[in-house]
């Protein structure tokens, strides 16, 4: 369901990483420079694995995984060596159905992140990094009854230098935005109404006016919507 590349060797080929979703497990394939690649090497995780992300989420200079498991509500963090070798797992619970996943600094402490969509469970949890450990504090932003959540996107939507947080709600037809508070809390959503069933959502300023906008995907109207910043 997912695909990610990066140095996971520290020998400057790109690698690959992939979630194996009907087989419960991620595969590492260290690349050689050439086009071609290792055999794949396979870790364990939880319950049709969804989508992955990659960070180093310990501060050790390596680089780490972390994988959302749809059908056990959890999210499997492996740490890495920094020579193509994995730890096994460490699940973190999730909402229900963790679907998409992203990692950023989303308190200003210089420690990464995690943010993860929960489609069934109707929220978004963010999981903030502790300063001198690699686990994390989950915080739940709820996007509203029926709404579905497929996939978000992070941006500073109001000009007060802190991420905001947009979500695609596919149940609701709409959009939800989270503005981010100093304190890294977030305000209550605020929704845009979009066409059926948004289901990906980016940003980016389409009108070169310095504020971003929001543009949106829609699977049930076969469509796109842009929504301009003000």
């Amino acid at each position: 369901m997912s695909v990610a590349v990066a140095h996971f060797n520290n020998d400057t080929n790109s690698d690959i990483i992939v979630a194996n979703t009907d087989g419960n497990t991620i595969s590492v394939l260290l690349g050689y420079g050439n086009g071609s690649f290792a055999n794949q090497t396979t870790y364990s995780t939880g319950s049709h694995p969804h989508a992955l992300a990659i960070g180093d989420f310990n501060n050790d200079n390596r680089l780490d995984i972390v994988v959302t498991n749809w059908n056990d509500n959890t999210m499997s963090v492996l740490l890495g060596y920094g020579n193509g070798v994995f730890t096994n797992q460490m699940t973190y619970s999730t909402g229900t159905s963790p679907s998409s996943i992203a990692v950023g600094d989303f308190n200003n402490d210089t420690r990464l992140d995690i943010v993860v969509t929960n489609t069934n469970g109707n929220s978004v949890s963010i999981y903030l990094g502790y300063p001198n450990e690699w686990f994390f504090k989950q915080m739940r932003l709820i996007t509203g009854n029926g709404s579905r959540p497929k996939s978000y996107a992070v941006g500073d939507f109001n000009n007060d230098s802190q991420m905001d947080i947009a979500v695609a709600n596919s149940g609701n037809n709409n959009i939800g935005v989270f503005l981010r508070y100093e304190n890294g809390s977030f305000r209550n959503q605020m929704t845009y109404a979009t066409d059926s069933s948004p289901w990906s959502v980016a940003v980016g300023d389409f009108n070169n006016d310095t504020i971003l906008d929001i543009v949106v995907a829609n699977l049930g109207s076969d469509n796109v919507r842009v929504f301009p910043g003000r």
